[in-house]
């Protein structure tokens, strides 16, 4: 398959984000860059997504009567004093 070149500039704050969502990813710059737009071309991708979301707009409090909520994320308990 032939392969098309984007050259894209974005300044420095958008550029460090990425570099980060990258490094957490395990991928090099331009490989998250590629994966990030190969996703957003991914029509599939899209109405999965919009099913999901449709499904739980539905469905979400249902589900969340019969099974009960998910704990919250560590991450979202840190620094609260316990009452």
């Amino acid at each position: 398959m032939a392969k098309k070149q984007i050259n894209v500039r974005v300044d420095d704050e958008v550029y460090a984000g990425i570099e980060e969502r990258a490094a957490a990813a395990g991928m090099e710059v331009t490989d998250y860059a590629r994966q990030v737009l190969a996703d957003e071309a991914n029509d599939i991708r899209h109405r999965f997504l919009e099913a999901g979301a449709h499904f739980m707009d539905a469905w979400g409090p249902h589900f969340a009567e019969k099974f009960g909520h998910p704990a919250p994320a560590q991450d979202e308990t840190r620094g609260q004093d316990a009452a």
